[in-house]
């Protein structure tokens, strides 16, 4: 990473803290640091790294586990918008003895979803799929075993699917899906149960922000966003 265009971003910062209160930082000058560091970060990070240097994210997944562990509430997992595997790393291995459904095309976006993304004039920057399968986000998994692919176009790949869940991920990027698996797996989730939106944040991903306040709102559910990254959201039972 050139870490010079980081440390330019990071002058800005450096610069209000020796003046003091003297040199409160303007609105422009904290969007610059934000939007620069983070822009860097994503253009010049693999995936996997991102998530590893993504420590708010990381860290509110262990606490969200280890809650649901201790309190010992009931369910399966999920993750929708597996990508390359990385995050379900990690949720495979906190949750080692329950069964873990992924929910992905693993082809890529779906022609349909973009669509709507263009018809509702939503900012979306579309990722590299060049690397993604089956095979090679299983290689990554701790417990293969525990693994149910849904491979398809949600929600259609659900297939009548009817579980319950304690921990569920939603991370597809996009208006649609991600509206539908609210839609579907907030009523299954048990009492003490968590989803993980990510992606809320940025403002390359408009669908994920209009598809979170458009479900909290037809439906009255609060969600508590959190300071990582991609600035995700919680929603709880």
């Amino acid at each position: 990473m050139d870490l010079s265009i980081v440390s330019r971003s990071y002058s800005v910062l450096h610069g209000c803290l020796q003046h003091g209160l003297n040199r409160v930082p303007s609105r422009k000058e904290i969007e610059y640091l934000g939007k620069t560091v983070n822009h860097h970060i994503s253009r010049s990070l693999p995936v996997g790294e991102i998530i590893t240097t993504d420590l708010a994210r990381v860290r509110s997944l262990n606490l969200l586990a280890r809650e649901i562990i201790e309190r010992d509430v009931p369910g399966e997992i999920a993750e929708l918008g597996v990508y390359r595997g990385d995050f379900a790393r990690r949720i495979s291995s906190l949750f080692p003895y329950r069964r873990f459904y992924l929910f992905d095309t693993f082809e890529g976006f779906d022609a349909r979803d973009i669509a709507l993304e263009s018809e509702q004039k939503q900012k979306t920057r579309y990722g590299d799929f060049s690397r993604v399968s089956v095979k090679s986000v299983l290689s990554k998994i701790p417990y293969p075993d525990q693994c149910v692919v849904k491979k398809g176009y949600f929600p259609e790949s659900l297939d009548g699917l009817e579980e319950t869940f304690s921990f569920v991920s939603l991370d597809t990027d996009l208006f649609k899906p991600t509206y539908e698996g609210l839609c579907y797996f907030y009523p299954r989730l048990s009492p003490g149960g968590y989803m993980m939106v990510h992606d809320y944040a940025p403002a390359r991903y408009h669908g994920v922000k209009k598809a979170v306040r458009q479900f909290s709102e037809e439906f009255k559910v609060p969600y508590i966003p959190l300071s990582d990254m991609n600035g995700s959201v919680v929603f709880s039972r």
